[in-house]
C-alpha cells in the first residue's frame, strides 16, 4: 500500500436533502485554487438534476452515478473513482489533485466510508485494488441547514450519521434563521466536529479540503459501531440494490420531464399545490425549467419541505438540451397522480388541462 502522500485525497460532501450541498460545491468550484478538482456527483433517481446544477468549469473531470452510492457497498463509488483514475492515466481527462464526492441527501455515510478506508469493505476486483492504492479518504464535510435540521434529525437517521461522521459541519441559512443552540447540539452528536458558518464573510471553503487521512476515532458516539456493523452485515452482496434507483427505503424520487416551455404563473401554482398538501411527506423538489418568456435561459427550481425559494435564471442549459426536468422527493408521493399533474402542466399553454392534487395522505 502506498503512503498517504502518494495517494489522491477524496473529500466526502454530505448533508440532508436541501441543506445546501450544491451551493457549497459551486462556491468551491468558483475558487481558482481548486480548479484541479475532480467531482463524483451521486444522483438519487435517474434524472440528472444535481449534475445540471453544479457549475463545473471547463475541462473539469466529472462522473455522475445514479441511485444512491450508500446502497451498493461502494461498488458505484469505486467504479467512479476507477473511471477517473483510468482517464487520468490515459490523458483522456485533465490532471487533478483531489476528488470531491457529493452524496445524495439520503446517503448513510458508513458504507461509503467503509469503501474508502483501510480495513473497510474488501476489494472485490483488480479495479478495487487499484482504487485503494490510488485514493484515500481525507475528510467528511456535512452541510447543515439550521432551519430544517431539527425535523431531519427526528425523522431520518441518515442525517444523524452524516453529522456524527463529519470532520466539518457547514451551517447554512443562518442569515434567515439564527443558529441558536445548534452549535452545542451538533457538538453533542460529534465532539470533534469543526463548525463553520456559510454566511460568515471570512468563511473559506477551500480550507475544508486540507489533505490528510480520515479518522473515525473521537467522533460521534456509535461511529465505530456503525462502521463495524456495516462491515459485518455483508448487506447488498455484489453491490446489488435492494430497491430501485428512484427509491431509498420509504423515500421515493419522482422524475418529471417536459419538452414544452411552461407559463411562469402555472409553474408557481403547481409548486404551491404540491407543497401545500397536508401530511404529504414532501422533502425536496429541484431541477431546471424552461419558461415561455425565455426558454433559452432555464430557471432553477428549489423547494425544501414546504418552502418554495424564488426561481433564478441561469444563462444556458448545462447540456444544451432545453428540456424541463424536475425531481420530487418525499415519503408519501402518489407517483402516478404526480406524473399526470405534471403532464397536464405541460399542456396548459394550449389550455388543454388543469391541475389536481398530486399527493396522497399516508
Amino acid at each position: 500500500m502506498p503512503s498517504a502522500k502518494d495517494q489522491l485525497p477524496v473529500h466526502l460532501l454530505t448533508g440532508f436533502l436541501g441543506a445546501g450541498k450544491t451551493t457549497l460545491l459551486n462556491r468551491m468550484m468558483a475558487d481558482p485554487a481548486l480548479r484541479d478538482t475532480a467531482l463524483v456527483i451521486n444522483e438519487f433517481g435517474l434524472v440528472p438534476v444535481d449534475h445540471d446544477l453544479v457549475r463545473e468549469g471547463r475541462e473539469r473531470p466529472v462522473v455522475t452515478t445514479a441511485g444512491c452510492i450508500c446502497c451498493t457497498v461502494g461498488s458505484d463509488l469505486r467504479a467512479s473513482l476507477e473511471q477517473l483514475l483510468h482517464g487520468r492515466k490515459t490523458g483522456e481527462l485533465p490532471p487533478f489533485r483531489r476528488v470531491i464526492v457529493e452524496t445524495t441527501g439520503l446517503a448513510d455515510p458508513a458504507p461509503i466510508i467503509n469503501s474508502l478506508i483501510p480495513g473497510g469493505i474488501d476489494a472485490r476486483s483488480l479495479a478495487d485494488h487499484a482504487v485503494a492504492r490510488a485514493f484515500r479518504l481525507s475528510g467528511v464535510i456535512a452541510v447543515v441547514d439550521v432551519e430544517g435540521i431539527g425535523a431531519a434529525l427526528a425523522a431520518h437517521p441518515e442525517s444523524v450519521k452524516q453529522i456524527a461522521f463529519a470532520d466539518h459541519a457547514i451551517l447554512t441559512r443562518t442569515d434567515l434563521c439564527p443558529a441558536g443552540d445548534w452549535p452545542e447540539r451538533l457538538r453533542a452528536l460529534n465532539p470533534a466536529i469543526e463548525l463553520h458558518d456559510a454566511a460568515d464573510p471570512g468563511f473559506d471553503p477551500a480550507r475544508l479540503l486540507t489533505p490528510g487521512s480520515y479518522a473515525a476515532f473521537g467522533k460521534g458516539e456509535g461511529v465505530t459501531r456503525w462502521l463495524a456493523a456495516d462491515r459485518r452485515s455483508g448487506a447488498h452482496p455484489d453491490g446489488a440494490h435492494f430497491h430501485g434507483l428512484n427509491r431509498h427505503g420509504s423515500v421515493l424520487a419522482v422524475p418529471l420531464t417536459c419538452e414544452s416551455p411552461l407559463r411562469p404563473a402555472e409553474l408557481q401554482r403547481f409548486l404551491s399545490r404540491v407543497t401545500a398538501a397536508p401530511d404529504a411527506g414532501l422533502l425536496r423538489i429541484k431541477g431546471l425549467v424552461a419558461l415561455q418568456d425565455d426558454p433559452s435561459r432555464p430557471v432553477v427550481v428549489h423547494v425544501v419541505g414546504h418552502r418554495i425559494y424564488p426561481v433564478r435564471r441561469i444563462e444556458h442549459w448545462p447540456d444544451g438540451v432545453a428540456e424541463s426536468r424536475l425531481v420530487v422527493i418525499g415519503t408519501a408521493l402518489d407517483e402516478d397522480a404526480l406524473r399526470r399533474d405534471f403532464a397536464a402542466l405541460c399542456g396548459i399553454a394550449s389550455g388543454s388541462a388543469s391541475l389536481h392534487l398530486a399527493l396522497r395522505r399516508p
